[in-house]
């Protein structure tokens, strides 16, 4: 899971096979500035206390997120990649990797490198990645999803799945997203938005004391997300109760 830092980005594990050109993108993000100065590639300082609270609460989740999360955000993880897999181009972002839960989901033409700002979680998707093989996943690093160390038009296609809420600046998040899949990639965000009533607004109520501990907000709308929804060619509800959203955006920014 994701929040904005800061930082060196630091490659957790790669796996064999490793093209060139993937080499390269892995590189370009290592060599970044330093954590001390504290900016962003922009210019402008970082929420600290906001990512140090998350980085926090999920330096205490990691060994029980999958337990714990992994149920009821299954359906989404899986829709997502489900969708991912149809899309044309090989090359995948998957920012806010946590744990890896979705790895073993994208199909093997699909070469996938992973960020996220925990270490603690990177460490139990690197333990995932050995442990099943996963040779498609090229790379996990340590980075700011709000200022991304890649190249522009670095991937064909981004996946956000439950990092919309935790990072300081939802749209700012987007705009990196765009910056760095090709003009004319998708990009795919798997998260809560807010419901106005009915049965999906109680089930966010009964959910919503343990999602504000991972950093998630209940009523987050995805508006906060997108400056205009209809910029999505899909939105689907998936399970349980249409509780989690996958919603699906052509990069056109640049095209």
């Amino acid at each position: 899971m994701q929040a904005g830092r800061a930082c060196v980005p630091t490659a957790i594990g790669l796996a064999h096979g490793v093209t060139p050109e993937e080499s390269r993108a892995i590189s370009h993000a290592r060599l970044q500035q330093p954590q001390s100065k504290q900016i962003d590639r922009l210019g402008h300082p970082r929420a600290a206390l906001d990512a140090e609270s998350v980085r926090d609460a999920y330096r205490r989740w990691a060994g029980v997120y999958d337990g714990v999360f992994g149920g009821v955000s299954g359906a989404g993880r899986k829709r997502a990649v489900a969708a991912a897999n149809k899309l044309p181009g090989t090359r995948v972002l998957e920012v806010g990797v946590g744990t890896g839960l979705a790895l073993p989901l994208y199909n093997a033409q699909k070469r996938v490198v992973g960020i996220d700002l925990s270490r603690d979680m990177l460490r139990h998707a690197r333990e995932r990645v050995t442990n099943l093989g996963l040779r498609n996943v090229v790379g996990l690093v340590e980075m700011d999803a709000e200022s991304m160390a890649f190249e522009d038009a670095s991937f064909d296609i981004a996946v956000a799945m439950f990092t919309a809420t935790v990072v300081p600046d939802a749209k700012r998040l987007y705009r990196e997203m765009c910056r760095v899949v090709r003009p004319g990639g998708e990009l795919l965000f798997v998260n809560h938005f807010a419901a106005e009533g009915g049965l999906r607004w109680w089930a966010e109520r009964t959910l919503a004391p343990l999602s504000r501990v991972l950093g998630w907000h209940p009523d987050f709308a995805l508006t906060d997300l997108l400056e205009d929804p209809k910029q999505a060619v899909e939105i689907t509800e998936c399970p349980p109760f249409g509780l989690f959203t996958l919603v699906r955006v052509p990069n056109l920014a640049l095209a």
